[in-house]
């Protein structure tokens, strides 16, 4: 919905496949009921994304978050010095409250995977900028890292940031998205007072299952990668980018985590996994093959369960309570009970 290459005119594949989603919307929220997410966090990756992603979580009574990507800081310098940040602070300050809200700062951090995209100084400017955002307007940190560790806890540090996810100095904590980091640096970022949020990119690697098997139950949440949905009625949580047809992060045959799911239910592998077409043959009913809906959610909770030797319900109450804690959700209910699609679940307590 808010991915530049998708309204990019030399894109006409990609075009393509928007129109595709767009005409599908109501499909793919209704595939999101039927495994258990009902609501949706639209997480801002640039100014103009984070503008779109307020006007569609007004128009849905979903939620977003305000920010600019660290592959995006090179676009501060494209500004008149200070204007990019004020802007992204005045779109805070004017969606605070009310349905639509942001709910959070970001998605920001550092990225050193991807420097051709914005280097290190740029990216740091931009970090440093949207800090002291979230403790102005109190709100947490929708985080970002890769292969940047040490600059990315400095920075923190620095911010006082470190210590209660900066409560002293204004902060909420937040969480650090689509994790893909060691044991020990999980868990250097929970002892600073954040969550950690986890999807396909997350369980590439047998390193990182057993990461993501010793994230304590409450510091835990779970995305796509893709759009991503919150349910009032369901435990299931989802908290993740607004891409259209957006294939990262989603769970396939070639990660670690594909020994797990060939023990999914064929009941739930309907709700979690639908049966899809590619772009250019869609059929109504089904989903576009490659995008990584919000339904598959269910995927990462199942894969989740296993690791954790705990049932399906469990990892998804958990998630669900500690995305209301950290996001501050108050209108939605600790513990509001279970969806249909885990009250049918058996209890996968078996572990690798």
């Amino acid at each position: 919905m808010s991915e530049p290459a998708a309204q990019d005119s030399q894109q006409p594949q990609q075009r393509r496949r928007n129109r595709i989603f767009i005409d599908d919307f109501q499909a793919v929220l209704s595939r999101a009921k039927a495994a258990g997410v009902e609501n949706q966090i639209i997480t801002g990756g640039s100014l103009s994304e984070s503008r779109t992603a307020i006007r569609v979580a007004k128009e849905n009574g979903f939620y977003a978050t305000i920010g600019c990507h660290p592959t995006r800081s090179s676009e501060l310098t494209k500004q008149p010095p200070g204007q990019y940040i004020n802007d992204l602070d005045k779109l805070i300050s004017q969606n605070l409250t009310g349905p639509g809200r942001c709910v959070a700062v970001g998605e920001c951090g550092l990225d050193y995977d991807r420097l051709f995209f914005s280097g290190k100084e740029d990216q740091k400017k931009a970090f440093r900028a949207q800090l002291t955002l979230a403790k102005k307007y109190h709100l947490p940190l929708f985080l970002h890292s890769r292969a940047a560790h040490l600059d990315f806890v400095a920075l923190l540090v620095e911010a006082g940031m470190h210590e209660n996810g900066g409560q002293a100095v204004g902060g909420r904590g937040g969480v650090a998205h689509s994790f893909t980091g060691t044991i020990e640096e999980m868990e250097e970022l929970v002892a600073m007072g954040y969550y950690i949020s986890v999807n396909g990119c997350s369980m590439k690697t047998e390193e990182q299952l057993e990461m993501v098997k010793r994230i304590p139950l409450d510091k835990l949440l779970l995305e796509t990668g893709a759009t991503g949905l919150i349910s009032p009625h369901s435990p299931l949580t989802d908290i993740a980018y607004s891409h259209s047809d957006a294939p990262w992060c989603s769970l396939t045959g070639g990660h670690a985590s594909k020994e797990h799911l060939t023990l999914l239910p064929s009941h739930l592998r309907k709700l979690y996994q639908p049966l899809s077409t590619q772009p250019d043959r869609w059929e109504e009913g089904k989903a576009v093959k490659g995008r990584n809906e919000p339904c598959a959610i269910g995927l990462v909770a199942f894969v989740v369960a296993r690791l954790k030797g705990i049932s399906l319900n469990e990892v998804a109450e958990h998630a669900w309570n500690n995305t209301i804690a950290c996001f501050a959700l108050n209108e939605l209910e600790v513990g509001e009970g279970t969806s249909a699609a885990t009250q049918s679940t058996p209890a996968q307590t078996t572990t690798s």
